[in-house]
């Protein structure tokens, strides 16, 4: 499977797209991006597409009316997330707008809980 680099331009994009919010954590996910609010990821960043975690009602709209595509490697894109349309690379404020959305549906699930941490097992 090959993973596409986002160049310093498209991570700028990115992080310009996503909510100022204290709750708000961008960081590095396999040489891509992944913003997050209380351990969920909400937007991420793969290659140039910004994929986002939208509501069953909002992802309707936004597939209805706009070009999306899938978010993530084309053999097996992520599920529930959807790529905002190519043609947006260059609507900050169409593309702010969704992610915004993308921030309020998620912010809105439960807290990630961490995965306790497995014991390591003696060698044999």
């Amino acid at each position: 499977m090959q993973m596409p680099k986002p160049s310093e331009a498209d991570k700028e994009r990115f992080r310009s797209a996503v909510p100022e919010n204290s709750d708000v954590e961008v960081k590095p996910m396999f040489g891509n991006l992944g913003a997050f609010v209380n351990g969920n990821m909400f937007a991420g960043l793969f290659g140039p597409t910004i994929g986002v975690k939208l509501s069953e009602a909002d992802q309707q709209e936004l597939e209805s009316n706009h070009q999306t595509q899938p978010f993530g490697p084309a053999e097996r894109p992520m599920g529930g997330y959807v790529g905002l349309p190519e043609s947006w690379q260059d609507d900050a404020e169409q593309t702010a707008e969704w992610v915004a959305k993308a921030f309020a549906n998620v912010a809105a699930l439960p807290p990630k809980t961490p995965k306790a941490s497995r014991a390591k097992q003696p060698k044999k």
